[in-house]
């Protein structure tokens, strides 16, 4: 009997395969960890076609596959389980197949997020990408962007709609506000190449009031290529959600830059609604840090805030109130965060760091001294 034989005895041969692609992905994740420039390269090559050609085949399924397997998972398990019990009551080689079939499962997923998603945390920065300056940012500049923002969204209140108990109203389907943000991407994507081209759904999640208390409004899922969207949150947070979603989808992987790249395909949308959500969900990423740092600042532009987006951000207030304080969301804050460091980030925290760019972005269009 050869040694292959001998081997497969115990390893199923796909098992053998995959293992072989676990070994040269760890060697590519080594590569793109102490090379950024090797993983701009991987990222806007290989894994921007894999990114695209897996959202392309999920795209045709009208439900989001992953949620489908999160759901199914349990009795995936269980029938796991079983199988392997039997297979020791067989023979102890069907044994160790079904525990090493198992264990391939997992480094599949591994091979798939090296090959699809993880050179993303690696790149060159965001700032580097879109030549925005990376400055000092002052309490000064805090106050001057988000005077930006709120004469933004004055200029947009008229073009708003607004519902008692709801706050704005997206005048609009799902599908169309992706639709609208795919075109928004397109056109950044002639500015910056690195962004990747991809026209795939977004799937709206079915466990949407239930996924609101773990405070996660959006996921991308690497391994089916899907960006998932929880649709219990506000009309504007939805729309930012779906675009910082579909930036991963694009390969923008770290948190702070998915957010910023959200912002810039809505605020460069056409489209009033895509602009207001944009600006809006800005603004209350800038306002807590300028109020941490002058209260006098934060006072002299806080309250010239449209009437229409005061109203929408209290909407907000009173919906999320019951999904607050749970411990469904401590857990999975501190999973996210373990997930986000692993990867290089700074953890949970990197979601606020999209305040630097957005100021040094706008910092052209400050007042001269």
């Amino acid at each position: 009997m050869s040694v292959l034989k001998k081997i497969n005895k115990y390893v199923p041969t796909l098992s053998m395969a995959i293992i072989v692609l676990a070994i040269i992905a760890a060697g590519i994740n080594i590569g793109y960890i102490i090379s950024p420039t090797f993983a701009d390269w991987f990222n806007e090559g290989v894994s921007n076609y894999l990114r695209g050609f897996l959202a392309f085949l999920t795209s045709w399924i009208p439900f989001s596959l992953a949620e489908f397997l999160i759901l199914g998972s349990p009795v995936i398990v269980i029938w796991a389980i079983v199988s392997c019990i039997r297979y020791a009551g067989e023979s102890g080689a069907k044994f160790v197949r079904c525990i090493v079939g198992l264990l391939s499962v997992i480094l599949a997923v591994y091979v798939v997020f090296v090959f699809n998603f993880g050179a993303g945390y690696r790149t060159s920065t965001l700032d580097e990408k879109l030549d925005i300056p990376s400055e000092e940012v002052t309490k000064e500049d805090l106050y001057n962007t988000v005077r930006i923002v709120v004469d933004r969204l004055a200029e947009l209140e008229d073009e708003i709609i607004y519902a008692a108990e709801v706050g704005s109203v997206r005048p609009y389907s799902h599908e169309e506000a992706v639709k609208k943000l795919t075109e928004s991407y397109a056109l950044l994507h002639l500015e910056h190449d690195f962004i990747g081209l991809v026209k795939a759904p977004v799937k709206q999640l079915v466990v949407s009031d239930i996924m609101t208390y773990t405070h996660i409004s959006g996921v991308y899922t690497f391994f089916t290529g899907e960006a998932n969207l929880n649709t219990n949150y506000p009309y504007y947070v939805n729309v930012f959600t779906t675009a910082h979603e579909m930036a991963h989808q694009r390969g923008i992987a770290r948190e702070n830059e998915a957010n910023f790249m959200a912002y810039l395909a809505c605020i460069n949308s056409d489209d009033p609604y895509l602009q207001y959500a944009g600006y809006l969900n800005m603004y209350e990423y800038l306002i807590m840090p300028l109020y941490n740092s002058s209260t006098a600042l934060y006072s002299k532009v806080a309250t010239d805030l449209p009437l229409g987006a005061q109203y929408d951000l209290a909407c907000y207030a009173d919906f999320f109130e019951k999904y607050a304080d749970n411990t469904a969301a401590k857990v999975s804050d501190t999973v996210n965060d373990t997930y986000l460091k692993s990867q290089g980030t700074e953890g949970s925290v990197s979601y606020g760091m999209v305040v630097e760019l957005a100021v040094n972005y706008h910092r052209a269009e400050f007042p001269e001294e």
